[in-house]
């Protein structure tokens, strides 16, 4: 089965880390639940934080006239 267009536009951000953390989020991987990679487990980790980072109030309104980024 081919695989689907995101529905949401995506944006490349580069992180640079250490080797333990690394091994961490392979770790991850291979649990099944994070991704199939290392960088898909950061992406995941980071967006469920964010998420609950917001839930919390813990993220500030954008300021007025700055744009979204998202629809």
């Amino acid at each position: 089965m081919a695989k689907t267009k995101n529905l949401i536009e995506t944006a490349t951000l580069t992180v640079s880390t250490n080797p333990l953390v690394e091994d961490r989020l392979e770790r991850l991987v291979s649990t099944g639940y994070y991704g199939k990679n290392a960088a898909e487990a950061a992406e995941r980790l980071l967006a469920e934080t964010l998420k609950a980072l917001e839930k919390a109030g813990e993220i500030p309104d954008r300021p007025i006239g700055e744009g979204s980024g998202e629809p």
